[in-house]
């Protein structure tokens, strides 16, 4: 796989991204086996990643779409979060999971999580394919972690940097001239 000109080097391939996902649908099918759950996910970098999860879920499955924003066009979180599109159905007594493509600060996490608890679900977890604790701002439990990412501007696989790079295959470090 070639890298692209903007990318310092690929931190995962496709393979792995794929084994990690796969790894998670294991672990969300053990512990939500028999239940209904809506899978939340919030938009638009989780998206190729939420594609490919809920397609390996065994459980019986609802699905809805956020899009909540703390960075604009920056490379870190401004700690002021929008909610830009919100669910379309109520949570209320439901079994929910936050898919989300990365939690870096926790700070947008830690406002949604708060938020949708207060909607009166069963239950709020989080599942991010990728974690930067490294990062945190905020206290942010994440049941269901992929991979950890070092303290680098990360896109690809759904990531973005001004909505450019999403469709990388790979998951890569992004050269600090393109954002600096």
């Amino acid at each position: 796989m070639q890298l692209h000109k903007d990318c310092k080097r690929i931190l995962y391939t496709k393979e792995q991204i794929a084994a990690t996902v796969e790894a998670l649908a294991e672990r969300l099918n053990k512990d939500y086996a028999g239940k209904t759950v809506l899978m939340v996910c919030i938009l638009k970098g989780a998206s190729v990643f939420y594609c490919d999860l809920i397609r390996k879920l065994d459980f019986d499955v609802r699905l809805d779409f956020m899009s909540v924003s703390s960075y604009g066009n920056a490379t870190a979180s401004s700690g002021a979060v929008c909610i830009r599109k919100d669910l379309d159905i109520s949570i209320k007594d439901m079994e929910v999971v936050v898919v989300e493509d990365i939690v870096d600060s926790g700070l947008t996490m830690s406002y949604l999580i708060d938020n949708l608890r207060a909607r009166g679900p069963k239950s709020v977890n989080i599942c991010t394919l990728m974690d930067k604790p490294s990062r945190r701002k905020a206290e942010v439990e994440v049941k269901y972690s992929g991979m950890e990412v070092p303290d680098a501007f990360v896109v690809g696989y759904g990531l973005d940097y001004a909505e450019s790079y999403r469709n990388l295959p790979y998951i890569a470090e992004l050269k600090e001239e393109m954002y600096k």
